[in-house]
C-alpha cells in the first residue's frame, strides 16, 4: 500500500473520514548503516531509514488538522517536523516501508478527536447494599475473633 518513493496514503479512520494523502514531495528519507542485522554486509550497506515529515509545513493538512496534530505529536516534534526512524530489516527498501507505515499510522493516532470526556454516574442501590451487607459481614467475622471469655 505505502510504496517507498510514491505518495503516502493513510487510511480512513476518526478525524480523517476519507484519508489522507502525503505527497512524496513532502517526505524527506535519509539512508545511513544500520546497527541491527545485515550479516557480512551490516557495515557497508545503508540500510537504517529516517523518514522525516514537516507537520507545520504540510499543505495537506488544514488548520483545525494541523493544530491536532502539533498538539498530539508536542513531545515528538523537533522544529515542527517528526523523524521515524527503521532499522529493523536487512533491507533498505523493508525499511523505507515500514518507517512509511509507522508515520501514517502516528498521523492517523495525530489526527484522530479526543474521546468524549466520561459521565460520572452514581453506584445502583443494589451495588451500595450488597457493599454494606458485605462490610457488616466481615466486622462480624472479625468481631468473632476476639477473646475467648468462659
Amino acid at each position: 500500500m505505502n510504496q517507498p518513493g510514491e505518495d503516502l496514503v493513510v487510511g480512513a479512520g476518526p478525524g480523517l473520514p476519507d484519508g489522507l494523502v502525503v505527497p512524496a514531495a513532502e517526505l524527506t528519507e535519509r539512508f545511513s548503516r544500520s546497527p541491527g542485522p545485515g550479516g557480512q554486509s551490516v557495515n557497508t550497506s545503508d540500510s537504517r531509514v529516517e523518514l522525516d515529515y514537516d507537520v507545520a509545513q504540510s499543505t495537506v493538512l488544514s488548520d483545525a488538522q494541523r493544530a491536532r496534530a502539533m498538539r498530539h505529536l508536542a513531545a515528538r516534534l523537533v522544529d515542527g517536523r517528526v523523524i521515524i526512524a527503521a532499522s529493523e530489516h536487512r533491507s533498505q527498501f523493508r525499511n523505507r516501508a515500514a518507517a512509511r507505515e509507522r508515520l501514517a499510522v502516528l498521523l492517523r493516532e495525530a489526527l484522530a478527536p479526543p474521546s468524549p470526556p466520561r459521565r460520572p454516574t452514581k453506584p445502583t442501590r443494589g451495588s451500595q447494599r450488597r457493599r454494606l451487607e458485605a462490610k457488616k459481614q466481615r466486622g462480624q467475622t472479625k468481631s468473632l475473633r476476639g477473646r475467648v471469655t468462659e
